[in-house]
Order: C-alpha cells, then structure tokens, then sequence
C-alpha cells in the first residue's frame, strides 16, 4: 500500500495532475496547444527545445492526466487542448485553494 492511498481520493487526484503540470516543458506544450488550437507532435517538438522522444513522453503523461487529446490521423496524432478536462482540474484547484484563501498569513 502506497502512503499516498492513506489520503482521500481528491487529493490524490489534484496531486497526480500537480505532479504532471510541474515540468516547464509540459506547461509550454499547454501553452503552445493554447494558442495554436491543434498541432502534431511534430511541430510541437519544433517549438519545445527537446527531442521528439522526450516530447512524446511529455505529451503522454499530459494526456493520461487528461488535460489534453489526441486524434489519430494516418502516421501522425494531432493534439489540442481537452477543455473538459481543463475545466475539471481549474475546478478541483479552485475548490482546494478557496478552503486556502481565508487563511490569514502572518509576515
């Protein structure tokens, strides 16, 4: 049993999705996805200074999480955004961090 499975399943949850958008290169694919609306893997490398092969990795974990979607086309996958899936994390964040926000910091 993993310690992590001791905590309740949102938090588990809001954790994975933490763990995959802390890498630089995973923010800039969303990034990029955002204001390109859909693109190849191919010129998604192009743009992230990294190898296809890292990106392919990057983009996967992006995808298990759910944040973005591919589409199969001939030889090449064509990724965009998965807007539902954006919307259920800035949910999840938004639910947590307002337990957060009325908590008084002292400096």
């Amino acid at each position: 049993m993993n310690k992590a499975d001791k905590f309740d399943e949102s938090l588990q949850e809001l954790s994975r999705f933490a763990r995959v958008i802390s890498h630089p290169a995973r923010l800039a694919i969303l990034k990029y996805l955002a204001e390109t609306k859909t693109s190849i893997s191919g010129d998604i490398s192009d743009f992230i200074p990294l190898s296809r092969t890292t990106v392919s990795q990057h983009l996967r974990e992006l995808r298990e999480v759910g944040l973005i979607q591919g589409e199969i086309d001939g030889l090449r996958i064509n990724y965009c955004l998965n807007i539902k899936g954006i919307k259920r994390f800035n949910k999840m964040f938004r639910k947590f961090f307002s337990v957060l926000k009325d908590v008084e910091i002292g400096g």
